[in-house]
């Protein structure tokens, strides 16, 4: 009988302690969830819809990578490449080639956009459950940082992992229209995020001719192909002869990522809490 009642007692501290625990500590977190993740946003330097605010150019200096046959200076606004002064030095006869993008071009690094958007997202999930909102069970709780941990992940995801691509789909990606004076037939050029870093990657290639002995075997996709890599794009064949990439680091980028790795580690303390309350006599807060 004395057991029974111990086990009883220590039961309602149990749950008079959970029920603390979904009333306060939780918002407590969704809250300091939302203050971090605002600041991810920010870093972004994009305005809030419908603001009207000006987003801020920034430049950046390319820093080769090992070579220095590529020199420049990007220009990012938000989530858009708005400038590119590139210097290539062609090896095979030191030919200095200057290329820009032309004055009403841009290109949008959908991998910024993207990672914005899940960061709003994840935003959303939080602010839609405000200080007066009762959470009823822990499930509840667990399905809720799931949904958040889901859009934080998918964001990171998007500035760690950048796409990978085929040669003849960076031909024909339009990028290569971008630039005055028009980009050579046997160069092309790739942009990427990559971590904190804007990458750039210049591919020198030439003409497979028809009478050539190599056996033809097109490249597949890739981040980053290597010489040697061959393609068919407008009937006719290349291959890479010498790959060069250059890149800057972006900051703000840097404290996103940072921001992110913060709020995934919060929503996992808040669920491993939720769960310890399972582990107590079979206990199920759910």
């Amino acid at each position: 009988m004395a057991a029974a009642m111990a086990s009883a007692a220590e039961r309602a501290v149990l749950e008079e302690e959970f029920k603390w625990l979904l009333q306060e500590e939780v918002h407590a977190v969704l809250k300091q969830l939302q203050d971090i993740l605002k600041e991810a946003s920010h870093r972004f330097a994009l305005p809030a819809s419908g603001s009207g605010g000006a987003v801020k150019q920034e430049n950046f200096v390319l820093s080769p990578s090992g070579t220095d046959q590529v020199k420049g200076v990007l220009t990012l606004q938000g989530d858009a490449l708005c400038q590119a002064d590139v210097n290539l030095k062609m090896p095979r006869n030191n030919q200095l080639l200057h290329f820009a993008f032309r004055e009403d071009k841009q290109w949008k690094l959908q991998q910024i956009q993207d990672a914005r958007n899940h960061v709003n997202q994840a935003i959303y999930l939080l602010t839609n459950r405000d200080v007066n909102y009762q959470f009823k069970t822990g499930l509840e709780v667990l399905k809720l940082m799931d949904a958040v941990m889901l859009q934080l992940s998918r964001a990171r995801n998007r500035l760690t992992t950048p796409a990978t691509l085929t040669l003849p789909e960076i031909a024909s990606s339009g990028l290569t229209k971008m630039f005055t004076p028009a980009l050579p037939p046997d160069i092309l050029v790739n942009f990427y995020i990559n971590l904190n870093k804007l990458c750039l990657t210049v591919y020198q290639l030439h003409v497979l001719q028809p009478s050539t002995t190599k056996n033809f075997k097109p490249a597949g996709g890739s981040i980053l192909h290597n010489p040697g890599a061959m393609f068919e794009f407008g009937n006719q064949r290349y291959e890479v002869s010498h790959v060069h990439k250059v890149e800057c680091v972006v900051p703000w980028l840097n404290d996103a990522l940072v921001f992110f790795t913060v709020s995934l580690q919060l929503c996992q303390q808040l669920k491993d809490k939720i769960s310890v309350f399972s582990s107590y006599w079979n206990y199920r807060p759910y």
